[in-house]
């Protein structure tokens, strides 16, 4: 048996003790190590407000950002061994051991499984592109938020952001800043931030923008076509807030493009582009593939081991798993300023 994190149709969170998962013949199952605390899915989860998901597919287990090391292996299994630190095992939906128990992918979980590419006379599903090993020179606590870095950098490639590119960035927390320091690493230039908070618009600089404003204080167009006349080619929308699309038509230069990734609550509203050039583009990125994510992890390593980022200053907050409901309440009160991380070992 083992403990897992539960949300039901009313929002509310509680852990149970269900069957450790199957591990099939192509699968490791894992120990569970750490698993960070996302705040767009799981908040979105836990509202009942993420797209695609019904309210009679509740309750789920909950987690995506886990890291674990492998106990034991399937009879086909080539690509784990037994001590492997491995990023993002999942829990998966089983009818026969958790009934209608159903699976927002279930990391919060003292147990979990990878799925082996490798192994021989199996269907590849895609997250196996980025269940990959963990080297032994970096910490696997730690090693959970790797998982958000990758999804940023897969979702800047997917995006088309490239080095000497011009870019607006509105929103400047975790997520946005960084969205900055990869784009700033990349050579993307000029990079101009916007926030609410003059705090946050602060920090912006330090994580490499060429120009950062409080937007409470400012005309965002007027800044913006101070430093680059003709507009920008990306607006990167790293809230989740629809209304800037409109608001970003007015900010984009001839061929340029609006770039959606946070998750905003609503799924329609009207668009504008009255003030928009004639050619222009906008794209959603809230689901990145797990293909492209894994195609990322050589490069976030690399960052990692050279020191050019350090996994510690995206983390602000550490949890053991027992402490996992008061975890989740200081996330509901935002009182997590950076990355929380649940940890399992003792």
């Amino acid at each position: 048996m083992m403990k897992t994190l539960i949300v039901d149709e009313n929002g509310a969170l509680s852990v149970k003790e269900i069957p450790k998962p199957h591990c099939g013949d192509n699968q490791a199952l894992v120990k569970m190590i750490s698993c960070g605390i996302c705040n767009g899915t799981d908040a979105k989860l836990i509202h009942r407000k993420f797209k695609g998901v019904e309210l009679s597919e509740y309750p789920l287990m909950l987690g995506h950002e886990g890291v674990g090391r492998v106990v034991e292996t399937g009879k086909d299994v080539t690509g784990y061994k037994t001590g492997d630190v491995v990023l993002l095992p999942f829990v998966d939906a089983d009818e026969a051991l958790y009934g209608k128990l159903g699976s927002a992918w279930g990391a919060y979980s003292e147990y979990a499984v990878v799925n082996d590419k490798c192994a021989q006379g199996h269907d590849i599903p895609e997250c196996a592109y980025a269940q990959t090993i963990v080297p032994e020179d970096i910490d696997p606590v730690d090693a959970a938020m790797i998982v958000t870095l990758r999804e940023v950098l897969s979702s800047i490639r997917r995006f088309g952001i490239k080095e000497n590119k011009s870019v607006a960035v509105f929103g400047c927390g975790p997520v946005g800043l960084t969205f900055i320091r990869f784009m700033s690493i990349l050579g993307v230039h000029p990079i101009i931030a916007f926030d609410v908070v003059e705090e946050k618009a602060a920090e912006a600089l330090e994580k490499g923008a060429d120009h950062a404003f409080c937007s409470k204080h400012c005309d965002p167009k007027e800044e913006i076509r101070k430093i680059c006349p003709d507009g920008v080619e990306f607006v990167l929308d790293a809230v989740g807030i629809l209304g800037l699309i409109n608001q970003a038509m007015e900010l984009i230069c001839d061929q340029g493009k609006i770039c959606c990734y946070g998750i905003a609550p609503e799924c329609r509203f009207d668009i504008d582009w009255t003030k928009a050039p004639y050619n222009w583009q906008l794209q959603f990125q809230q689901f990145p593939s797990k293909a492209e994510e894994g195609e990322a992890n050589a490069q976030i390593l690399s960052w990692i081991r050279s020191g050019i980022i350090d996994l510690k200053d995206y983390i602000s907050d550490y949890f053991s798993f027992d402490d996992i409901l008061e975890a989740f309440a200081k996330l509901e009160e935002r009182k997590i300023a950076k990355k929380g991380i649940i940890v399992f070992e003792k």
